[in-house]
């Protein structure tokens, strides 16, 4: 009996296992292969429970290069609308996310306006993790451990689309930016400059 007890536990335990894969038939435009099974984050969770449509995309992570510029090659997407999120501090706001492209770096002047605060400083690596439950190369605007103010640059809605991390490395949520935006509650906001 309590053999049969331990099986069913085990059973249903991985049934919820198995909850947690999508299976996606995307594929790799550079290599040409098949990515079958690809493990749901919490940010895909909560995209789920929202009823806001996605798909999971993997990439090739490079533990040496975690830049935007290779997620977008690794993808086949234009940089443009790969966007990385970064956690700042402001003197008087406190922590607030930009979610920007790929190839434009934070504007700490207009980002600490919009913010409203006087000037802003982005946050030391060591404190990322502890601060928002993600490392860098896999920070999401979705799930930090706290809700923060966010502000995604304006360019977001030129496209129909754009990526952000799932909250993994080697994971990237491709969803409506207009949906990810009212999902955040952010803002649109001119916070960020060319290269």
């Amino acid at each position: 009996m309590k053999f049969i007890a331990k099986n069913a536990k085990k059973e249903g335990a991985n049934r919820i296992l198995m909850k947690n894969f999508v299976h996606l038939h995307a594929c790799n435009p550079s290599s040409g292969t098949i990515m079958d099974k690809v493990s749901k984050t919490n940010a895909a969770r909560l995209l789920d429970r929202a009823k806001i449509a996605y798909e999971l995309i993997p990439y090739e992570v490079d533990p040496d290069n975690l830049a935007a510029e290779h997620v977008a090659e690794e993808l086949g997407e234009d940089i443009r609308c790969v966007f990385k999120t970064l956690v700042l501090h402001g003197d008087k706001a406190g922590y607030f996310v930009c979610v920007i492209p790929g190839n434009m770096e934070v504007d700490l002047k207009k980002a600490a306006k919009v913010a409203g605060a006087k000037k802003a400083e982005m946050i030391p690596m060591k404190e990322l993790l502890p601060l928002t439950g993600y490392i860098r190369g896999g920070c999401s605007p979705l799930g930090m451990k706290k809700p923060f103010p966010t502000f995604f640059h304006s360019t977001a809605m030129d496209f129909p689309f754009i990526y952000v991390s799932a909250g993994q490395r080697g994971l990237q949520l491709k969803v409506s930016p207009s949906e990810l935006i009212d999902y955040c509650k952010g803002k649109v906001a001119d916070v960020a400059v060319d290269k």
